[in-house]
């Protein structure tokens, strides 16, 4: 029965570190037999566990020898299998880094850490996301969870890949779903957009059913299907058709303007920040509440009164309460 323990326990071991722990042993049981039958060569166990590492190793350094024929047999013994173990174990390892290697590379490790985002299918928009973080923040965690991406070098882009289907729970525990700080799904451009939102829309339902807290950030392509990813338990619809359409209407009736350059440079260097209205600015005009926040340099841009969005109001409009206010502020701030 012990034995079947033992058998049971060991060889659920990990190979390296059960190839490790073969070779401690060999090497002080052959360190503590040298002793016992050489005790004047080898005074001390460590005397014959040093000479048991240097002759498993085939180094040979020769402060310690054996000078009786048990002890040269002995010695033969070891270097026979201390040797062989030692040689076995460095080209395992050196075999296990490169799988280790190759499986991150395909998308097959499960990640370990913390507090880091997740975004989910790989396309320009997300590659361009993805250097975008790394440059603000150089020592940012990023997942990408992505099917139709078979591999992905973590020297050409430094983030951990998950290759598999992000609607499936085991591949987002794989992400660890449960401790990351915040998902970014953006839309399948190989899909129909009809296509694309119902894939997000499920994948939203699958994140939020692995972690009730997190935010997740959506992108959503038609307009019908906003409510469904906020059902979902999205927090943040992005809606890029929206988006895209409002500039080509400035370019189609710009005036000595660059839009896209415009709106592209703001959000490069600024961050927008909403927030409610406090006490002191209730009753005050407009201009006085701008000045009083650029002196804490956050540009005040409007406010959003009964969910209609005001901006460039008049500077003598008093702001009430429930108003919020629409801010700018630089990223180093």
């Amino acid at each position: 029965m012990n034995i079947e323990l033992f058998k049971h326990v060991y060889f659920r071991i990990p190979i390296l570190l059960r190839l490790l722990i073969t070779i401690l042993l060999v090497i002080f049981l052959f360190g503590t037999i040298i002793h016992f039958i050489e005790p004047k060569n080898f005074p001390t166990i460590f005397d014959g566990i040093w000479w048991a590492i240097v002759t498993g190793a085939t180094v040979g350094y020769g402060d310690y020898v054996p000078l009786t024929a048990i002890g040269r047999i002995i010695g033969m013994v070891l270097i026979l299998t201390g040797g062989g173990l030692l040689t076995f174990f460095i080209t395992q390892f050196a075999a296990t880094t490169v799988q280790h290697e190759n499986d991150l590379s395909q998308g097959k490790v499960a990640y370990k850490g913390k507090e880091h985002i997740i975004l989910v299918g790989w396309n320009e928009r997300t590659r361009i996301l993805m250097d975008k973080i790394l440059k603000h923040n150089a020592k940012a965690e990023i997942v990408l969870i992505d099917q139709t991406v078979s591999q992905m070098s973590y020297q050409h882009y430094p983030i951990h890949f998950i290759h598999g289907d992000p609607t499936d729970d085991y591949f987002l525990q794989k992400a660890n779903i449960t401790m990351a700080s915040k998902v970014v799904i953006s839309a399948d451009n190989r899909k129909g957009e009809k296509q694309a939102d119902n894939q997000s829309i499920l994948t939203t339902v699958a994140v939020r059913g692995n972690n009730r807290d997190i935010p997740i950030i959506v992108e959503i392509m038609t307009s019908n299907q906003i409510d469904n990813a906020i059902r979902a338990g999205a927090n943040t619809i992005l809606r890029p058709n929206d988006f895209m359409s409002a500039l080509l209407y400035q370019e189609v009736f710009k005036s000595n303007a660059k839009p896209f350059e415009t709106v592209i440079h703001l959000l490069k260097d600024q961050q927008f920040h909403h927030f409610k209205i406090t006490e002191e600015y209730i009753n005050q005009p407009y201009l006085e509440v701008f000045i009083t926040l650029k002196k804490q340099h956050y540009l005040l841009l409007g406010i959003i009164r009964n969910d209609k969005w005001i901006f460039n109001p008049d500077y003598n409009l008093k702001l009430i309460q429930d108003d919020v206010l629409v801010t700018s502020i630089s990223w180093d701030n």
